[in-house]
């Protein structure tokens, strides 16, 4: 309860200090308009695209075998037949972490899309949302997932239930921050002036100018779901054996860590490239600015006949951008 009672005191504070950087500009509508998008780095994408490249061979050869049979030596050593080894109980590693693919990123991938919708609409809502956004978000999912299993029994419904109850509160307070910031600016706050009614300024101005950040924070967060989802199975609170959910994997292969590193190692690579995948896309490779070409004023006359008989002459004038 202190620690509810903290986060909601931060968060008030947290919107305090933003009206104060605002200041006037947020009553006047001065605030400045965003300058351009940064332009792409070279070759940005060579990190998610191998990322997602062997992420999706580590799935695609996976799925072609059998994650189920018992059919190997128990924690055989990897091989060329048998790339990630066996576990405990015999079965191929790589074969259910193919397999678990589904269960956990499809899983975690409906958790952020229920967690944005719901952010959306209680970011929205205005500034009474603070106190329930701020307690939400200290609550930790391991927390929420013990009382959401106790009522909903340990099936994965149970865990993406306790999971999406508390990862929707950030994005919710990133909503709620950005509305006050798109509405003192000059091209909305002159809208109403023109006759246009504050439903259409919300979802034809102010949220198509918002979606965008608040897809890449939420394409962000995919991981941190992935790995609660991961921990809740871990606990035994989410899918129960012999599913092959990654966090079961890790699991069933912890207490082998140090005989047989195999049995953890093909989940948690799978997790780190999954992080390393949603993270570099959802920067989308922006870097600086890109630099727009000077060009140079016209030549005055003086400055054409200078140049007719070889003498230098001054410039015309600013250069123009």
């Amino acid at each position: 309860l202190l620690l509810l009672g903290v986060a909601m005191v931060c968060g008030v504070l947290a919107a305090a200090a933003q009206r104060l950087l605002l200041g006037p500009a947020a009553r006047t509508g001065g605030l400045p308009v965003p300058g351009p998008p940064a332009g792409p780095r070279p070759r940005w994408w060579l990190v998610p695209a191998a990322a997602g490249a062997v992420l999706l061979a580590m799935i695609a050869a996976g799925l072609f075998r059998d994650p189920y049979a018992s059919a190997h030596a128990r924690l055989q050593s990897p091989s060329w037949s048998l790339p990630l080894g066996a576990d405990a109980a015999g079965r191929d590693v790589l074969a259910r972490v193919g397999h678990g693919a589904l269960d956990t990123l499809g899983l975690a991938l409906c958790v952020v899309i229920a967690c944005l919708v719901v952010g959306l609409a209680v970011g929205l809502a205005g500034a009474w949302s603070t106190g329930p956004v701020e307690v939400t978000n200290a609550a930790p999912p391991i927390t929420a997932g013990i009382l959401v299993v106790a009522v909903a029994g340990p099936p994965a419904t149970g865990a993406a239930i306790a999971v999406a109850a508390v990862n929707w509160a950030p994005l919710a307070a990133h909503t709620a921050a950005l509305p006050a910031e798109t509405a003192a600016r000059p091209y909305v706050r002159v809208l109403p002036l023109m006759g246009t009614g504050r439903a259409r300024i919300l979802l034809g101005t102010v949220l198509p100018a918002l979606l965008g950040d608040l897809v890449r924070h939420a394409m962000l967060r995919l991981p941190g779901i992935a790995l609660a989802l991961a921990a809740l199975g871990f606990l035994g609170l989410g899918q129960q054996p012999p599913a092959p959910e990654w966090g079961l994997l890790l699991a069933e292969g912890i207490g082998y860590v140090e005989r047989a590193p195999w049995a953890v190692l093909g989940p948690a690579t799978a997790l780190v490239l999954t992080s390393i995948l949603a993270v570099s896309l959802s920067g989308g490779g922006h870097g600086r600015p890109p630099r727009r070409p000077q060009a140079a004023a016209p030549a005055s006359p003086a400055g054409r006949s200078a140049a007719g008989t070889g003498t230098a002459a001054a410039p015309a004038g600013p250069l123009l951008r």
